[in-house]
């Protein structure tokens, strides 16, 4: 079979990583479909502003190239690399009880795909398809959840209001008698009120805040990880959940960082929380964390999409720092 031409004579397309600053969309082969596995036609992914920011930048440390791996990815870090890892699609051939079900898959930007039918994760009815593109970001939430040990009644505090951020209030809010307040440079009170938390300026801490039970670090930034430290209580838990790439990042760890014993907790979605890790495999957390998702309120993280086509003419601009909205979403 050749490169450009799949089992229906149609051309597949994927987005590729393939020089600093640099993505093109490249013909891609599709495999003949064996016994388990499945023709998935795609109708969204999602482009996350963090991650792929640092490999559209070549800014993946060398220390880090085969743990940063996403599932069937293909090529190298720095470049060129088929990276992504948030697609919904449509089975169009497969197994008989498998066709024209929307799923979710750990998959690269690609147009169609041929993919086992155990790395599909059933989408149900009642949850649209263009919001199941959250899930990826939805289970790194409910990991990092996990990770901090937030319960009912306490004090959570959530420095930065991009899309993880967002799904972590969204999910602390839920705990019974929590007090969440987000914390962002960028006014995100609508989205933080309408998940039933509230929404602060990180200049205007008011001292009711500096006595956070939990805190997440989601900004990526120094001044978000300083506003963290200064949050925390007494032996509280920060949770870092910013990956900062090959960057360096000063923190005030003198002060009262140990004269308050706080505990700084590192949270990644590569494993599962371990407090869970004995009970839960990473299957299990993704379709939890698409059940998640059943909640209309999520559709307002949704407000930015782009045509598969204009991704390459687009994600300069998507992936800039200076970009104020939350996750793009590549409709196809």
């Amino acid at each position: 079979m050749s490169l450009d031409q799949d089992i229906s004579g149609r051309p597949a397309r994927a987005l590729w990583y393939v020089g600093r600053r640099k993505v093109e969309l490249r013909a891609a082969s599709l495999p003949t479909i064996g016994p388990g596995e499945a023709l998935v036609e795609t109708l969204w992914s999602s482009l996350s502003r963090g991650t792929e920011r640092l490999v559209f930048e070549g800014r993946v440390p060398a220390s880090e190239h085969e743990r940063m791996r996403a599932p069937m990815q293909e090529g190298d870090f720095p470049f060129p690399v088929k990276y992504g890892y948030s697609v919904v699609g449509r089975v169009a051939e497969g197994p008989r009880e498998w066709l024209g079900l929307n799923v979710f898959a750990l998959h690269p930007h690609q147009d169609r795909f041929v993919a086992p039918v155990s790395a599909l994760i059933p989408i149900p009815d009642d949850i649209p398809p263009r919001r199941a593109a959250l899930a990826a970001n939805m289970e790194t939430a409910l990991n990092a959840l996990w990770d901090s040990g937030a319960g009912p009644g306490d004090r959570i505090a959530v420095i930065g209001g991009g899309v993880v951020g967002l799904l972590l209030t969204f999910l602390a809010a839920q705990l019974p008698g929590a007090e969440v307040t987000l914390f962002d440079v960028l006014d995100r009170r609508r989205e933080a009120e309408a998940f039933g938390a509230a929404y602060i300026s990180p200049s205007h801490i008011p001292a009711s805040c500096e006595n956070s039970d939990v805190v997440f670090h989601t900004s990526a930034t120094a001044q978000g990880l300083h506003t963290a430290l200064h949050l925390a209580g007494q032996e509280a838990n920060i949770v870092e959940m910013s990956w900062y790439g090959d960057a360096e990042v000063s923190a005030p760890f003198g002060q009262a960082f140990h004269s308050k014993r706080l505990r700084l907790i590192s949270s990644q979605v590569g494993h599962v929380a371990a407090g869970h890790r004995a009970r839960w495999s990473h299957s299990r957390r993704l379709a939890k964390a698409i059940d998640l998702l059943r909640d209309a309120r999520l559709d307002i993280l949704l407000p930015d999409e782009v045509a598969f086509d204009d991704v390459p003419e687009q994600i300069t601009q998507i992936l800039s720092p200076q970009a104020v909205g939350l996750t793009s979403l590549v409709r196809y």
